[in-house]
């Protein structure tokens, strides 16, 4: 039986759907976001870079400071991003970009406010890209990088929740379905809160029918840019779990806070994996109205509204013992 996404414990009047509304006009003038080929990625990513120049003053503004550490001798990194007291746990942190661009400074912003609403830690890891790394091996840096967070002396004891948005919830969730070989570390993860991910490699109903006025992505193509993210396989072994989370196990799993858009070609992949998941440990779920792909970037009172709801929904599961609410079945 489908399942019906939750009311929103936030204000969705008229006043708050006219703004989306009229932002959504606005974004209807702009390139959708295309992977056709490895140069605009990267172009995109030397831009993303320029304009990062001098970020490190956002944090500071906050009394922050951002280290980054190499985790293994293949690229991958995380960027940690301490509170000034003590951490009461830790956010695992999986930036989006489509797997071609990107990177964990991009997240700053929604991760500062996390780090002094929550009195987190924020670990963001900084994964190689898919324009010049396959997407097994993009998955093994987020796994690695997992598995070095749980297992560092310094977040010893603390509660975990994994973070991702769009690509990046895909990592998430996909990292999640690794740590099962590890049911130790897997334990130590309280939460996963996860926006408008993309679960099947293949396509879901809601990709396969998006038409070509999808806000931000490209909906005619988003079929054969998963494909061409996995060019040596069928369409049966991209099925397969890890890489299509939708399809894994999740007996074992934590807790989930996951957001999709009415508008999404992607709302399918969160409300499937919604009703899956749900068999094994509790879920909220919540399709916004009217919302496109990437909603929790626009200056709307929404996304401002889930964004509180978010850290909101952190900070009650870095207080909860994960005992109370997991599920082995």
């Amino acid at each position: 039986m489908p399942h019906s996404p939750g009311k929103a414990p936030w204000p969705e009047g008229e006043r708050e759907l006219a703004q989306v509304r009229d932002f959504n006009k606005k974004l209807a003038w702009l390139p959708r976001f295309k992977i056709r080929n490895r140069v605009v990625p990267r172009l995109i990513q030397a831009l993303l870079r320029v304009s990062q120049i001098g970020g490190e003053g956002k944090l500071r503004k906050h009394g922050l400071l951002a280290e980054r550490k190499r985790i293994d001798h293949l690229g991958a990194a995380v960027r940690i991003i301490r509170p000034k007291g003590r951490a009461k746990g830790v956010v695992l942190d999986f930036h989006g970009g489509g797997w071609v661009i990107g990177n964990a400074q991009m997240n700053d912003n929604f991760n500062i406010a996390i780090v002094n609403t929550c009195n987190v830690a924020v670990v963001s890891v900084d994964y190689r890209l898919a324009v010049s790394t396959p997407i097994e091996g993009v998955m093994d840096d987020c796994v690695a990088a997992a598995r070095w967070l749980l297992s560092q002396n310094e977040f010893a004891g603390l509660p975990v929740i994994v973070v991702g948005e769009s690509a990046g919830a895909h990592l998430a969730a996909a990292t999640l379905l690794a740590l099962k070989n590890s049911p130790g570390l897997l334990q130590r993860v309280n939460g996963a809160l996860l926006y408008y991910g993309v679960y099947d490699m293949t396509g879901t109903p809601s990709v396969r029918e998006a038409p070509p006025e999808t806000l931000l992505l490209d909906g005619p193509g988003m079929v054969e840019a998963l494909r061409k993210l996995t060019p040596e396989l069928n369409d049966e072994q991209r099925r397969q779990p890890p890489l299509s989370p939708l399809y894994g196990d999740f007996s074992g799993f934590p807790p989930a806070l996951m957001f999709a858009g009415e508008l999404d070609p992607l709302r399918d992949d969160t409300l499937d994996i919604a009703e899956r998941w749900m068999n094994s440990a509790p879920v909220e779920v919540y399709l916004l109205p009217s919302s496109p792909h990437g909603f929790i970037h626009f200056p709307t009172i929404i996304a401002e509204s889930v964004l509180a709801y978010s850290r909101e929904w952190i900070s009650a599961r870095v207080e909860a013992p994960a005992s109370i609410t997991r599920s082995n079945a």
